[in-house]
């Protein structure tokens, strides 16, 4: 008996020391705040690109410029005017890194180039292992998963689409990320490096698209 309580506390003590090594980011949007928990130890390249946007504010002010019921809702990258946001260089692949892209997972958006992820990411809607890395065959980096505020993210999916015409899965009125701030108040990113100086560049992040399954 004292040997499986033992076991237990040291299980739940291990919970606890994991869960508070992984960061969490608050996306407070129009329609409510998600809470978003990363896993740097699984990515850790795609999470210090992440929260170098984060700290630097870039994501204030972006809107979810595609929402498709039953599969993603992608943001991060396009103002309230559709355009493109300056971005930092594109980041090496880390979807064969053991995470899928199942429910509630924030994934990297890209273009056909594996290593083509800047800005961008995405909310699996359902699973989608169709999005997932293969054998011989990049998929979808996942770095984290949204932990509070999912009802926040299906209030986007409810919102009316198809008034614009060049972009037919965006929101009639635009959902935007007021600001993006992490819980844990720190300056150092998830790998203890400071955050990452490098310029932006333009990039035209349009066309990061998730392929429909």
């Amino acid at each position: 008996m004292q040997k499986t309580m033992a076991i237990l506390l040291l299980s739940l003590v291990s919970s606890l020391v994991a869960a508070q090594q992984n960061p969490q980011v608050s996306l407070k949007t129009d329609l409510g705040t998600i809470v978003i928990e990363l896993y740097p130890k699984e990515a850790p390249i795609t999470v210090a690109n992440f929260l170098a946007y984060v700290d630097s504010k870039f994501y204030d002010g972006t809107i979810f410029h595609r929402v498709i019921p039953g599969f993603v809702v992608q943001g991060g990258g396009m103002n309230f005017e559709f355009a493109g946001k300056a971005t930092r260089d594109p980041i090496k692949n880390e979807s064969n890194n053991g995470l899928k892209n199942d429910y509630k997972t924030l994934s990297m958006a890209r273009t056909n180039d594996p290593d083509s992820a800047t800005s961008q990411f995405f909310i699996n809607l359902r699973a989608n292992p169709s999005l997932d890395a293969k054998e011989n065959k990049p998929g979808y980096a996942v770095f984290g998963k949204v932990v509070e505020g999912m009802d926040v993210v299906e209030k986007i999916v409810a919102e009316p689409r198809g008034m614009f015409r060049a972009f037919p899965d965006a929101p009639n009125y635009a959902v935007r990320i007021l600001s993006a701030t992490r819980l844990d108040k720190s300056n150092q990113s998830a790998t203890g490096q400071t955050e990452r100086k490098d310029p932006l560049k333009n990039n035209n992040v349009s066309d990061a698209l998730v392929p429909r399954s």
